[in-house]
C-alpha cells in the first residue's frame, strides 16, 4: 500500500509543531484548535483559525527561512566568517534534496494548508463571522501557494505550464492526519496553481468584510497579495488595477521619516493602517525564541547575516533606511554592516512581528505596472512617494532607467523582508553576488537549477507520482 502523500511531511511537522522546545511553538496562541478536530460552530472556527495564523510563524516558513533566503540568496546579505553554522547550503547554492531548509518550509506550508482547507471546507451555517473566517482561510492558503510555487517550481514569466506544486483544497473529516482525498496526486501545472491563488483571493476580498488588526488578513491584504501574484505573472494591467484598489481604497498611509525608527521599534499588531497590511505576531509567549529571524541578525544573538557592503551603499546620507543597518565590527569583519531592522531580540515581553505585505510594497507595485502599461509620469509618481517618504531624493528617471530605479528602490525599501531574490527570479536575471558571497556562488546563471529548491526526498518517496526538479 502506497504512502499518503505528505503523510511524512505532515507527521514530521505535527512533531514539531508539538514537540520542538527551542522554537516555543509547543504553546497555543490564546486558543486553537488542533489538527483533525471538526469545526461545529463559529467558536470552533474562530479556534482553528488562531491555529492556522500560529502555524504561519514557523521558522520553518515565515518565521525565519523565507524572509531570510529571499535576501541571503540575491546580494542583500551575506553570511559572516564567524558564524554558527545556519544556511550554508543556501549561500554556496549547494542545496540537494537532503537539505533541510526547502524539506521543513514544503511540510510546514502543507501544514498550514491543511488548517487552511479545514475552515473552508467546515459546513457550519454563512454568518458574517464564519464568511470573515472562511476569506481569511482562504487569503492563507493562497499565500501558502504562492510561496510553494515560488520556491520549488519555475517562475510563471518563465514557463507557466512548467510543473508546479500539487494542488490540495479538499479536507477528509475521516483522515484528518492526510492533506489529500484520494490517490497519489501528481503536481499542477504553475498556470494552474496561479489560476487557484487568485480563485482564493477573489472568494477572501468577497467574504472578508471587517478589518481587525494588522495580524489578520483583511480583504485589501487579500488585494495587496494579488497585486503581488500578478507581477510575478508579469500581468502588469491587473497588478495595477489590484494595487490600485488597495491604494485608493484601503485607508493604508506610508509611515513618516521621522517616524521610521520607531515604526520598527514596535513589536505589536496595529490598527492605524501606517504601513502595515499583513504581518505574523510573535510576543513574549508565542515566539520562536533563538530561532527567529530577529536572533539570526542581532549581534545579541547568533549575529550570523550581515548585510553587504553593496546594499550599504545604495543609501544616500539622509535616507532613513539606512539608518537600520549600522557599522560595527563581527569577528574579522570590519566594518561590519549590522541589520538593525528587528530590534526587539532581548525584548522579554515582545518580540518582532514578521511582516508580511506593507503598504511600500504596494506602491512600488503599482509604479513598476504603471511603468510597464506605459505610464511614465505616473510610475515615476508612485515611486517618489516611497523614495521621498524615507528623505531620499527624488527620481527624475524616464525610460527603461525607470524601470531600474523601481527595482532599486524595491531592494532599498524591502531589504530583509526576502524579496529580492524574487525579482531577479521572475524577471529571469542572473544574479550577480558579491566578493563577500562564497567564490564559486558570485554569478548565479538563469540556468542554474539551484535557482529552484528540490522536491523533498521524503515527498518523492512518499508519492511515486510526483516528479523531481531537474537537476536535483
Amino acid at each position: 500500500m502506497n504512502k499518503r502523500f505528505i503523510y511524512m511531511s505532515l507527521l514530521s511537522a505535527t512533531l514539531l509543531l508539538g514537540s520542538c522546545k527551542d522554537e516555543f511553538l509547543d504553546q497555543e496562541p490564546y486558543s486553537s484548535l488542533p489538527i483533525g478536530s471538526a469545526i461545529l460552530t463559529a467558536d470552533d472556527m474562530q479556534s482553528a483559525a488562531n491555529g492556522m495564523y500560529q502555524s504561519l510563524r514557523s521558522t520553518d516558513t515565515f518565521g525565519r527561512n523565507i524572509p531570510l533566503m529571499g535576501d541571503l540568496m540575491a546580494d542583500n546579505v551575506y553570511i559572516a566568517p564567524a558564524n554558527s553554522g545556519r544556511y550554508i547550503a543556501q549561500n554556496a547554492y549547494t542545496t540537494t534534496v537532503a537539505t533541510a531548509e526547502p524539506a521543513n518550509m514544503w511540510s510546514a506550508l502543507y501544514t498550514t494548508i491543511l488548517r487552511a482547507n479545514t475552515i473552508i471546507n467546515a459546513t457550519v451555517p454563512a454568518s458574517p463571522t464564519v464568511d470573515q473566517l472562511k476569506g481569511e482561510a482562504y487569503a492563507v492558503r493562497a499565500l501558502c501557494y504562492f510561496e510553494l510555487t515560488k520556491f520549488f517550481a519555475t517562475p510563471y514569466t518563465v514557463n507557466p505550464n512548467a510543473l508546479g506544486v500539487p494542488l490540495v483544497t479538499t479536507f477528509d473529516p475521516k483522515n484528518p492526519t492526510s492533506y489529500y482525498t484520494g490517490s497519489n496526486p501528481k503536481r499542477n501545472t504553475v498556470a494552474e496553481v496561479y489560476a487557484q491563488i487568485n480563485a482564493d483571493l477573489d472568494q477572501a476580498y468577497s467574504l472578508i468584510t471587517a478589518t481587525k488588526n494588522s495580524s489578520y488578513i483583511n480583504k485589501y491584504g487579500a488585494r495587496a497579495l494579488q497585486a503581488r501574484a500578478y507581477l510575478y505573472m508579469g500581468d502588469y494591467q491587473k497588478a495595477k488595477e489590484a494595487a490600485l484598489d488597495v491604494v485608493t481604497n484601503g485607508g493604508y498611509t506610508l509611515v513618516s521619516a521621522a517616524n521610521y525608527a520607531s515604526y520598527w521599534k514596535n513589536a505589536a499588531p496595529v490598527t492605524n493602517k501606517v504601513e502595515t497590511i499583513f504581518e505574523i505576531s510573535l510576543d513574549g509567549v508565542n515566539n520562536n525564541g533563538t530561532n527567529a529571524l530577529a536572533y539570526i541578525y542581532d549581534q545579541n544573538g547568533y549575529g550570523d547575516m550581515l548585510a553587504t557592503t553593496d546594499l550599504y551603499n545604495t543609501y544616500a546620507e539622509g535616507d532613513v533606511r539606512k539608518s537600520v543597518i549600522t557599522a560595527g565590527k563581527k569577528g574579522t569583519v570590519n566594518p561590519a554592516y549590522i541589520v538593525a531592522k528587528y530590534p526587539n531580540t532581548l525584548n522579554a515581553s515582545d518580540k518582532d512581528d514578521i511582516k508580511v505585505i506593507r503598504y511600500a510594497e504596494v506602491l512600488l507595485t503599482l509604479a513598476e505596472a504603471e511603468a510597464r502599461t506605459g505610464n511614465p509620469i505616473e510610475a515615476l509618481r508612485r515611486l517618489n512617494e516611497v523614495a521621498t517618504a524615507r528623505g531620499a531624493a527624488p527620481y527624475v528617471s524616464v525610460g527603461d532607467q525607470l524601470i531600474q530605479d523601481i527595482l532599486t528602490e524595491r531592494r532599498k525599501e524591502l531589504a530583509f523582508e526576502g524579496h529580492r531574490y524574487w525579482d531577479f527570479m521572475r524577471l529571469n536575471l542572473p544574479i550577480i553576488r558579491t566578493a563577500q558571497h562564497p567564490s564559486a556562488a558570485r554569478e548565479i546563471a538563469v540556468d542554474n537549477f539551484r535557482r529552484i529548491q528540490p522536491i523533498p526526498q521524503g515527498e518523492l518517496d512518499a508519492n511515486p507520482n510526483i516528479e523531481p526538479n531537474p537537476g536535483y
